[in-house]
């Protein structure tokens, strides 16, 4: 315990140690000074026009800017504007009032008799702008507008001009000659110039202009840099580039003598009509409180708080680790690493929660993203424990092994063979499989058995009549039960079968009608049994058709994947899943459970959660003792995982309550088992499914009005949930699954194909309570659907890929990092359905076909010369010619 208290201490202190080496300190150069101008409006966030602004408002922050700038730039003289210039002069502070020029006259005229009015009753207004932007617009023709400046140059002494992007001036050299001063726009960020190139383009263009309009005034009336938003091309904003290049611009403006102001004096949160940088290019936040110094390094003030924070959360993460049985160094680094990579997040999550604004609709769509990633996160958290466990902790100690099984054999004695009852439920099975099954069950290496075959429901004597016969002919050992109009689907027919069962029997073993066994299947795992504790010993599936198809070969495949990995680890904290064959019960603990209940339609999985609710202890081997057949097709595959999924949610919604505090005898890792293993499936498939939904209609917001996604606390972390999820799968079947790389992928394809089953099913146990149980077709009866059937995946997986597609294309101009991430997360998402689709299509193809690449490998090899052609061989007399042939058709 104290190395692994001393590894999680030494992953906090790395986890410090790198929030240390990665804070940044930029220098930039000082300026000591005061700003000539900053643009002030008075509006208050979510602001109404008609809104009658605070003038103590306006006050507290003209006297918060007044130790910053000399004076403030206007955009209007309504909404608020009109008393800034009276309350600026109580802080010595200049006004360029100005009159918001639109396309309606009427309110034109009411903005510039304000502006004029303005002018001639505050001294300390130093110039008028008559519009902003108002060419660029198109909101007045040039000549409009510079009719308008006139009308105003007439009625005031203060010099007169009108804001302009920069080309603008260029390009109508007639609107420069009717103003007192140029007020030049230039934002590099709106032109996609990166921070490094800002100042130096606001240069160039600066000279450009002077050597365009020699002797003329020029003012740089508006210059800034947004700290928060996406990027457009190489312009990318964040709170340590706009420091840079404000401090930059300001020093190399201050040493030629430029006049400028600064866009803005404080964040206005309402901009977002501007894009997702419009609320972030004040130097005050909306809380008026500065985001950077204008001397000494540029740092981020509250970099060691996050640090706090992300320590904190880690550490918190951390302690359960402390609870691990035995755990090794190399483990409990991995483990303890992920809690404080999930730490730094939780950080990162505060940061961007912190600095960013938030209208309803980006605040709702933040909360449901981290309302669905937590979970996601969780998901994320187990399946590294999985793996660390696997390739780092120690081995399996409670798996029933052969050498295990032989020490608890000879534990037992020579003469413990207690009476088991095995029984065999079948519903319209075909008749040589299931005599394949009882001839198994004859040649069982123990002296002590009986089996009962319950067939029900199944009319035609076809499929019972021989199966009666057979057994009369293997001898008493074996009773068979013909049931119609049995109520409670499979556990229905398993109750009559226990009615039917030998009163001296302790132990019920139940098979599938399809199940192969081997011969030592009851010798070595009954005397597990000796352990009056012990309530159940289930052994795994296994198929013997895996080589009938491509499809069958990679289903075989993604099977063993539970019963190797997942069942194996559960074993190891007592929480096995109980899985209907190749199962072991004791009598007396199914007896206290209740016995088979029908009200889920999965009655092993119930059943077996209800004894360890009991206090029973499980056991399980990864032996096979048996061999099955997999589903006929991949519909049949498909009904088998939705009446999985839907069992599942129904005994989540039956036992629920039983995980509760002293509601049961299960421990907090049987708990913990259970929970995190109906997460990891049903809640991982059916997240996986919503996630990808809800993407895909955030598409057109993303695509069209330029809401993105943030990336760093949503769109990544789906990226590296898949990609855990990913170097799971990959590392536990390399670990535990002894398959070939190629089934190792046909399994993962197998696995994620039946992300939208499982949700479907999931979605179906919360607005229903019972659903028929639908049997798994084996044995060749079933014939495939004319069907397709990875119909919906199909028609999800396309509109993903049309979504990214979308995003892709719009995005073309602006280039918005968050776009492209958000079109790769899409792309992602449509895998699984895709997977859908592939094998749909395999399951219809001749590729499907072993033989087909048989045959294919043979017909490359004689085209490229390494296997000599084989040429039909004499048969002692000439073949006829073509001609010879016809002439005999005709005789």
């Amino acid at each position: 315990m104290r190395a692994v208290v001393a590894v999680v201490l030494f992953v906090s202190a790395l986890h410090a140690g790198i929030w240390g080496l990665l804070q940044e300190k930029i220098p930039a150069p000082d300026f000591k000074g005061i700003l000539p101008s900053l643009s002030y409006t008075p509006f208050e966030p979510h602001h109404v026009t008609d809104l009658t602004t605070d003038p103590q408002k306006i006050r507290a922050d003209l006297k918060t800017l007044s130790t910053t700038t000399r004076a403030v730039r206007a955009y209007s003289s309504g909404e608020g504007n009109e008393l800034v210039p009276a309350i600026a002069n109580e802080f010595g502070m200049k006004v360029t009032v100005a009159g918001w020029i639109n396309k309606d006259p009427d309110r034109n005229k009411r903005e510039m008799d304000a502006a004029i009015e303005l002018a001639k009753r505050n001294s300390n207004v130093n110039g008028i702008f008559v519009g902003n932007e108002t060419i660029y617009r198109g909101d007045q023709k040039v000549d409009e507008l510079i009719e308008l400046i006139k009308k105003v140059k007439s009625s005031v002494n203060v010099p007169v001009s009108t804001g302009e992007i920069w080309n603008i001036w260029l390009e109508h050299p007639e609107l420069a000659s009717s103003v007192d001063f140029i007020a030049a726009h230039i934002l590099p960020y709106w032109e996609g110039f990166s921070d490094k190139q800002a100042v130096d383009q606001a240069m160039i263009i600066y000279q450009k202009l002077r050597d365009a309009f020699p002797g003329k005034r020029i003012v740089i009336a508006e210059f800034g840099w947004p700290s928060a938003g996406y990027n457009l091309k190489d312009a990318i904003p964040g709170p340590f580039r706009q420091a840079v290049t404000l401090r930059n611009f300001v020093s190399r403006a201050d040493s030629i003598g430029m006049e400028f102001n600064i866009v803005e004096a404080i964040d206005q949160p309402w901009k977002f009509v501007e894009g997702g940088v419009g609320p972030y290019w004040g130097i005050y936040t909306a809380a008026r409180e500065p985001k950077f110094a204008w001397t000494g390094p540029i740092v981020n003030p509250d970099y060691w708080k996050l640090a706090t924070i992300a320590l904190l959360v880690g550490i918190l993460l951390s302690l359960p680790i402390l609870r691990l049985s035995q755990p090794t160094a190399r483990q409990a680094f991995l483990l303890a690493a992920t809690a404080n990579g999930v730490g730094a997040w939780a950080a990162t999550v505060f940061a961007f929660w912190n600095t960013h604004y938030f209208v309803f609709g980006s605040a709702f769509a933040l909360t449901l993203g981290m309302i669905l990633l937590v979970p996601l996160v969780l998901i994320a958290m187990a399946r590294i424990e999985e793996i660390a466990a696997v390739a780092f902790g120690r081995p399996p100690r409670r798996l029933l092994t052969k050498a295990k099984v032989a020490e608890i054999t000879t534990e037992a004695g020579p003469n413990y063979f207690p009476k088991v009852s095995i029984h065999i439920p079948a519903y319209f099975e075909p008749v040589e499989m299931m005599k394949q099954t009882l001839d198994a069950l004859s040649r069982l290496n123990y002296p002590n058995y009986e089996c009962v075959v319950i067939i029900n429901n199944t009319p035609d004597p076809a499929f019972w009549q021989p199966i009666q016969d057979h057994c009369r002919a293997l001898g008493e050992r074996f009773k068979f039960i013909n049931a119609e109009k049995v109520q409670g689907f499979k556990a229905g027919a398993l109750r009559i079968a226990m009615d039917r069962t030998a009163a001296d029997a302790e132990i019920i073993g139940i098979i599938d009608a399809d199940y192969v066994v081997d011969p030592d299947w009851l010798r070595d795992l009954v005397p597990a049994f000796s352990d009056p504790r012990v309530g159940l010993v289930q052994a795994p599936q296994e198929h013997r058709d895996g080589d009938l198809s491509i499809m069958h070969y990679i289903m075989n495949g993604e099977y063993a994947g539970f019963f190797d990995i997942g069942m194996v680890q559960r074993n190891e904290f007592n929480g096995i899943i109980v899985h209907g064959t190749m199962c072991l019960i004791r009598r007396a603990a199914m007896d206290m459970a209740g016995g088979w209940s029908s009200d889920t339609i999965c009655e092993d999985s119930d059943l077996g959660l209800a004894i360890q609710e009991l206090g029973w202890v499980t056991h399980y081997t990864s032996h096979r003792y048996g061999q099955g057949l997999l589903p006929d097709t991949y519909e049949a595959f498909k009904k088998q995982r939705h009446r999985w999924a839907y069992g599942g949610f129904q005994i989540v919604k039956k036992h629920w309550r039983r995980f509760l505090p002293g509601a049961s005898r299960l421990t907090p890792d049987q708990r913990r088992e259970y929970s995190l293993g109906w997460l990891n499936w049903l809640g991982a498939e059916s997240l996986g499914v919503v996630v990808a939904l809800l993407n895909l209609i955030w598409v057109p917001i993303v695509a069209f009005a330029d809401i993105a996604i943030p990336d760093k606390i949503l769109t990544l972390p789906i990226i590296a949930a898949f990609i855990v999820s990913l170097a799971h799968f990959l590392s536990m079947y390399r670990l535990r699954v002894a398959i070939k790389p190629g089934q190792m992928l046909g399994a993962m394809i197998a696995a994620m194909s039946v992300q939208w089953t499982v949700s479907r099913a999931v979605a179906q146990g919360l607005i229903t309570e019972h659903l028929a149980f639908a049997r798994t077709s084996k044995g060749g009866l079933s014939r495939m659907s004319i069907e397709f059937q990875a119909f919906w995946e199909a028609v999800i997986a396309a509109l993903l890929l049309i979504g990214a597609g979308v995003l892709i294309a719009t995005n073309s101009y602006k280039q918005i990092t968050e776009i492209y991430i958000y079109a790769a997360v899409l792309v992602l998402q449509s895998l699984p359905f895709l997977a859908a689709v592939a094998i749909a299509i395999l399951e219809l193809s001749r590729i499907n076909s072993f033989q087909f690449w048989r045959d294919s490998a043979i017909r490359t090899a004689e085209l490229i010369g390494l296997r000599p052609v084989a040429l039909p061989t004499s048969a002692g007399s000439s073949q006829p010619v073509a001609s010879e042939v016809r002439r005999e058709a005709t005789n």
